[in-house]
């Protein structure tokens, strides 16, 4: 509940009409500026669709099947993107949620910390395979890039704020060496729709992952080394990239940090060294989904 009422103070006082896109951009999707001055409401039903099914379902006749509805709120000094070697360059807040059970929607909504939208990310994700200890998982997403430009617009510099599309999918097949280490290959490939901009952008990455590391009987790590190799268009290049969380058992809050450093590229990038800390309020909550009988 305290995650509810935070994202809807944040969203209704977010300062939405402040947000203008490029005149450059409009025909390109004429819903965009539907979809950027109607965000608050958007997230305002997805946060509350998740606890309004717990209530509805209580006075209808139904068949449960099992699912989950999870989600964070993260605060960085540093936003890194999902490909790592990109960044924001600032501080930045992150709200993800998860709705679903073998198929989920994973909405990822990236803001700079003083409230400009940076990156809209819709995952859908499937879990495709599940045999023992060997799994295989596939997702697709649109996302949306927010970019602020200044034009000079009759001879008066404006600031605007213009958005690139993507299409994007994934596979992720992993294997559970052990209770708490797995390993795994995540392809993933992203088009941007808009003719300007980088248009295909593929990433291949070995991932290990450590999800429990006892430090003492409430404590506990988590540690994510990955390499990856990356391709933008006719650059490319190898890196690595690590994850390590601190986290207390049955308790909400967790610090991380990430590091991420190129072995050899051809992409540029404005530092070859990447950081960040981050402050992670999570929370996981068992829900019904409703089948309503007769519908």
């Amino acid at each position: 509940m305290k995650f509810v009422i935070f994202s809807l103070k944040f969203v209704t006082k977010f300062p939405w009409d402040q947000v203008s896109l490029c005149p450059e951009n409009i025909h390109l999707n004429p819903m965009m500026i539907h979809l950027v001055h109607k965000l608050r409401s958007i997230i305002i039903v997805f946060v509350l669709s998740g606890f309004t099914c717990l209530s509805f379902s209580q006075e209808k006749q139904s068949t449960k099947t099992p699912g989950h509805l999870g989600g964070a709120v993260t605060i960085t000094n540093n936003g890194v993107s999902l490909i790592p070697n990109l960044t924001l360059g600032k501080p930045a807040a992150l709200f993800d949620m998860t709705v679903g059970r073998r198929l989920t929607f994973e909405p990822q909504f990236r803001f700079a910390l003083e409230g400009k939208p940076w990156t809209f990310i819709l995952w859908w994700r499937y879990k495709l395979y599940e045999g023992g200890k060997f799994r295989i998982n596939i997702g697709a997403h649109p996302a949306f890039a927010f970019r602020n430009n200044t034009f000079l617009v009759d001879s008066v510099s404006k600031d605007f704020t213009t958005v690139q599309r993507y299409l994007a999918g994934e596979i992720y097949p992993s294997y559970s060496i052990s209770k708490n280490i797995s390993t795994g290959v995540h392809l993933l490939h992203a088009y941007c729709v808009e003719k300007e901009g980088i248009k295909h952008t593929s990433m291949v990455t070995m991932r290990l992952n450590f999800t429990n590391i006892k430090i003492s009987d409430q404590f506990y790590m988590r540690f994510y080394p990955q390499v990856y190799y990356l391709r933008m268009d006719e650059n490319d290049g190898f890196y690595f990239t690590s994850t390590l969380t601190l986290a207390r058992k049955d308790f909400p809050l967790l610090v991380s940090s990430l590091v991420s450093t190129p072995f050899q590229t051809t992409i540029p990038q404005d530092k070859n060294f990447i950081w960040n800390v981050s402050l992670t309020y999570s929370f996981n909550k068992e829900y019904v989904e409703k089948q309503i009988v007769g519908i």
